[in-house]
């Protein structure tokens, strides 16, 4: 009796035992498999953090009537022509960029951030052609008037007319040339560009229609009866000249 007692005492106490390892193995794997399930969870969580900045960064939809899909191609076509510009170069492709991600984002910018644009973009595409190039640009900016700094001009309108020079001209021909004229004053907002264009350039004008019809209605629900957009072609001269009262449409905005 006494000796059978004593047996199932000690099985009592094995079981008891095992029964403690058990659950002390069982918790440490536990604490272990949590730890990884953690980091694991942490991880993930920094990767799909940097993918969100990543994504926020390049989230460009709203470009897509508004920006020549060749543009990037262009720009970055023109930074590797002349690799001894390099430095001034990416300079400038820096600041075509931010305003690109950042900016064109907005319904609308400052005419001040559009022309910083404008001239930048310019000084991008000058770098591939030959200095000696009749290539001619003015700028008369009041950079006192009154919209200057205000957000009401539609972001990129400036890249159709400025990249059609370019990609329209023949820098092989003596007689070639580009000329931009950008303006603001009065509240009026004007950028005129002329260029002369190789015979092959004008059959193509001819047979597609000279310039972009993406302009012509952005501009037309943007700006309705404030603008105009005038293009002609003489002797193988092309023009195009936009003019937008911004004055009387910062008037609209304010007081509708």
């Amino acid at each position: 009796m006494d000796g059978n007692y004593y047996m199932i005492y000690d099985y009592l106490i094995f079981f008891g035992v095992f029964a403690i390892f058990l659950f002390l193995a069982l918790s440490i794997w536990l604490f272990i498999e949590n730890r990884k399930i953690r980091r694991r969870n942490t991880k993930l969580s920094g990767i799909n953090k940097m993918i969100q900045q990543r994504l926020d960064e390049v989230q460009l939809e709203q470009i897509g009537t508004k920006l020549n899909p060749h543009l990037f191609k262009n720009i970055l076509n023109s930074v590797q022509s002349h690799a001894y510009h390099t430095y001034r170069s990416l300079d400038k492709l820096a600041n075509v960029l931010d305003y690109i991600l950042y900016e064109s984002n907005r319904k609308f910018v400052s005419p001040k951030e559009e022309l910083d644009f404008a001239l930048s973009l310019i000084e991008i595409n000058k770098i591939k052609i030959n200095p000696l190039f009749d290539f001619r640009i003015k700028s008369r900016i009041n950079t006192s008037d009154e919209v200057y700094e205000e957000r009401i001009f539609a972001p990129l309108l400036s890249v159709d007319l400025i990249e059609n020079a370019f990609k329209h001209t023949d820098f092989l021909a003596q007689d070639s040339f580009i000329s931009i004229h950008l303006g603001l004053e009065n509240r009026i907002f004007t950028m005129k560009v002329s260029n002369k264009a190789s015979l092959k350039n004008v059959l193509e004008k001819e047979k597609s229609g000279f310039g972009s019809q993406s302009l012509s209605q952005r501009l037309k629900m943007i700006y309705g009866d404030f603008y105009t957009l005038t293009k002609t072609s003489k002797n193988g001269m092309f023009t195009a000249e936009l003019i937008i009262n911004l004055g009387v449409f910062y008037d609209k905005m304010r007081y509708s």
